[in-house]
């Protein structure tokens, strides 16, 4: 059975949408990869990515954060 693992939970403060982050482990192994569902009401986005994937998007996120006035705020972290 495919193993899944809860990294980290978000709520975006202006839209209410729902982040979590989960490791997927898969029955026959090889590379766990890097689960991303959003919730925004009932509609939910789901999909994976790879290690390399991951590092480049988490990247550009914290360029972009960095590069933002008033980094203070932000949405509420549960766990990770």
């Amino acid at each position: 059975m495919t193993q899944l693992t809860s990294l980290c939970k978000l709520r975006v403060p202006l839209g209410g949408q729902e982040i979590e982050l989960q490791q997927v482990d898969f029955d026959a192994g090889g590379m766990a990869m890097l689960r991303t569902r959003i919730r925004e009401k009932s509609r939910f986005t789901i999909f994976d990515v790879d290690p390399v994937t991951a590092r480049a998007w988490g990247e550009a996120l914290l360029d972009w954060a960095e590069a933002q006035p008033g980094r203070g705020t932000g949405a509420a972290v549960e766990g990770g």
